[in-house]
């Protein structure tokens, strides 16, 4: 399984250049089974998402059911959308079959304000994408471990992230500890330039289950790919079960 980790440096209300500009890096494509886009690839980060808030029809959703049917892969990252009255920071996971798979934030960054512009998902996510069981989560959903335990399933658990300069070390150390802790493969894909808020270094990343780093990006926008093993997952985790340990709070 190749996973490809896509970073951006978004452009606030500009998300057709930003689109643009994500076309030129991706290009045709490396054979990657999973592009994985940062936290609002296409908007920018915005705390109040009425001025670029989304429908599941709207034109970047469109753009990336289009991008996985012309890859042949999965396109993933999150938008703010619209839905029954609700408005969501929204992980879609789109598919070259044409249908989209989602995962609304759990957590919400109440710091920032997030939480009084947008409702919280109640669900957890775990999918399956040609034969890897994935959990879908969210930036600020990295701090909050129990939400995301493993319950032996899945294999790898996916953060697109608006995650800045002065927390990275945060960022860093909090991939590795979920790799680590639930036998997974940890994959953050971190934006990159600046907005209001502050810069962005990247740091985008894919952990092995034994904390080791595949690839990590710098600061520039880029596109860097890595094979997940399946086969040394399954061997791990049977010579070594961690998860069968958990205490029955966990699961």
């Amino acid at each position: 399984m190749k996973i490809s980790i896509v970073q951006n440096a978004p452009v606030k209300e500009d998300w057709k250049s930003n689109l643009t500009d994500l076309d030129r890096i991706i290009g045709t494509g490396c054979g990657a089974d999973i592009y994985v886009l940062p936290e609002m690839f296409a908007t920018g980060q915005y705390i109040d998402p009425t001025p670029v808030v989304q429908t599941m029809d709207g034109p970047i959703v469109a753009w990336m059911l289009d991008k996985a049917s012309k890859l042949d892969a999965a396109v993933c990252g999150t938008l703010p959308v619209t839905q029954d009255g609700h408005v969501y920071n929204r992980f879609c996971f789109a598919k070259p079959d044409g249908t989209v798979d989602y995962y609304d934030k759990h957590h919400l960054f109440t710091y920032s304000g997030e939480s009084m512009h947008y409702s919280r998902g109640e669900e957890r996510v775990v999918i399956q994408f040609r034969g890897l069981r994935i959990m879908l989560l969210i930036c600020y959903d990295l701090r909050f471990p129990t939400f995301s335990r493993n319950r032996d399933d899945y294999d790898a658990v996916i953060y697109p992230a608006n995650w800045p300069q002065k927390r990275i070390l945060a960022w860093d150390t909090l991939l590795r500890a979920r790799a680590i802790e639930n036998q997974c493969y940890a994959i953050g894909v971190n934006r990159a330039g600046n907005d209001e808020w502050g810069f962005y270094p990247g740091h985008s990343a894919i952990i092995t289950p034994y904390g080791e780093t595949l690839v990590q990006t710098d600061e520039q926008p880029q596109m860097t790919s890595a094979e997940l093993d399946l086969e040394q997952l399954a061997r791990f985790r049977a010579k070594f079960p961690v998860l069968q340990d958990a205490d029955p709070h966990e699961l």
